[in-house]
């Protein structure tokens, strides 16, 4: 079977928990039998290539590249559907004449790769690793930092979004946006100005593009045979959106790697981990703030991340850092093995949903125990106590409270490896995703 694989972005560039789900279950595809390509994107600001369309290959896998430099988007309609990238993608798709097009992320294609597809009478399958195809941030989490639902009626909600996401630093729109109150009152504004067309024309175009997204994004999302969900509340939250669940299949990631029993430490301080992007949604400020409250002999903080991805964020993360905290850098993934060996515990405080990131089945399967935020996408893999332990989305007391209670007993906390596990490996997840294909296929040329 000929595969095609759209991912928003690709190695060697880019190496995050998306992109390296689609490397693996490329490589996997292969061994399987099936000829696999990776068509993907270099984002509009990043280094351009020569060719709007350019080829390499990346670990045996052949990879096509769509410059988005020579096809930006022009406004916030163009980011989730542009007519421009109409006849790259419609080149690629006949030119790769594929059994089926399966997507892990739709950002820089945009969703007009779709209805291309469905015009070519190709299966079309996808992979939700966010909430892009309702959410305005992709993370479901509201202006104010609350965990959100979806779209409003109104979408007043997704206009605070974008108003806090634009608001510069230092300008009248940033010190609105610090003040969730008075965001949502300027958000309800623009939607009413939208409705009555008393608001100026650039914001009239503004809100249109994003009352009309989840829209647009729903009609185009019928276009899929199939979508795979790696968590239950990632399945379950598409189908309070309104997609239709007989289309939702669950399928956790699986991941390769080392699962040698975990080498006992038996004294020195208990040792917290990080590995992942240093953004604020992460909640590493939060992690550092509570290391902080602790004295600093009974704790050794490792943060493995890039410096460079925000640095106004990195330079706050330095400036809570204790001198009991390291800030290492990134790594080669085959060394993910070798880094998770040095955490007595893995940390992931991330103040947004999250949905089974690698990064949290890697820990757990080389026998790493976690503390998690409490929210769904990570404590569905979690029992508590029993392989990590939970805290309350940001709430930094309770992160603090559960880091003492850790760091008071490092052996008890330690032992927790010997009950730490997780067995799903690519191959099974490769298996789930190759019967999807057989169904799609089937089900669409039957008769």
């Amino acid at each position: 079977m000929k595969v095609a694989l759209f991912v928003h972005c690709f190695f060697s560039d880019h190496f995050y928990g998306t992109e390296t789900y689609t490397l693996q279950l490329a490589k996997n595809l292969q061994r399987l039998g099936h000829e696999v390509t990776v068509v993907t994107a270099v984002f509009q600001g990043e280094p351009a290539r020569e060719s709007l369309i350019s080829r390499y290959t990346h670990d045996g896998v052949p990879v096509i590249v769509i410059d988005k430099n020579k096809a930006p988007h022009r406004n916030i309609a163009e980011t989730y559907w542009q007519e421009e990238m109409r006849a790259p993608l419609r080149q690629i798709l006949r030119e790769l004449a594929c059994d089926v097009v399966h997507v892990t992320h739709l950002i820089n294609h945009t969703a007009v790769l779709l209805e291309e597809a469905k015009a070519l009478r190709i299966p079309v399958v996808a992979t939700l690793t966010d909430f892009f195809g309702f959410c305005y941030n992709n993370k479901l989490e509201a202006a104010d930092g609350a965990l959100c639902a979806g779209p409003s009626p109104s979408r007043s909600n997704c206009i605070a979004c974008h108003l806090k996401a634009a608001a510069a630093p230092g300008t009248f729109a940033h010190r609105i946006a610090a003040h969730p109150a008075l965001l949502n009152m300027t958000a309800v504004g623009i939607r009413a100005g939208y409705t009555t067309g008393l608001a100026p024309e650039a914001t009239r175009l503004m809100a249109a593009d994003i009352v009309n997204r989840p829209d647009v994004l729903f009609r185009a999302y019928q276009h899929y045979d199939a979508m795979i969900a790696p968590t239950a509340f990632l399945r379950d939250a598409y189908v309070r959106n309104g997609f239709d669940p007989t289309r939702l299949h669950l399928s956790h990631f699986g991941v390769d790697i080392d699962r040698a029993p975990k080498q006992p430490r038996s004294d020195g301080p208990l040792v917290i981990g990080f590995i992942g992007q240093l953004a604020a949604h992460k909640g590493v400020d939060l992690l550092l703030k509570a290391a902080a409250a602790l004295p600093p002999e009974t704790l050794r903080i490792k943060i493995h991340g890039p410096e460079n991805q925000d640095p106004p964020y990195m330079a706050q993360l330095r400036a809570l850092a204790g001198a009991n905290t390291a800030f290492l850098g990134t790594f080669p993934s085959e060394r993910i093995a070798a880094v998770l060996a040095t955490f007595d515990v893995l940390a992931i405080p991330s103040t947004w949903y999250e949905n089974s990131p690698l990064v949290l089945l890697n820990a757990l399967a080389t026998h790493t125990p976690v503390l998690v935020s409490d929210v769904q996408g990570l404590t569905e893999f979690l029992g508590d106590g029993k392989n990590g332990w939970s805290f309350r989305r940001g709430d930094l007391a309770d992160l603090t409270a559960k880091l003492r209670q850790l760091a008071a007993d490092a052996a008890a906390t330690r032992a927790t490896a010997s009950h730490t596990s997780y067995d799903r490996d690519i191959a099974a997840m490769t298996h789930d995703v190759a019967a999807v294909y057989a169904r799609v296929t089937s089900s669409r040329f039957a008769g």
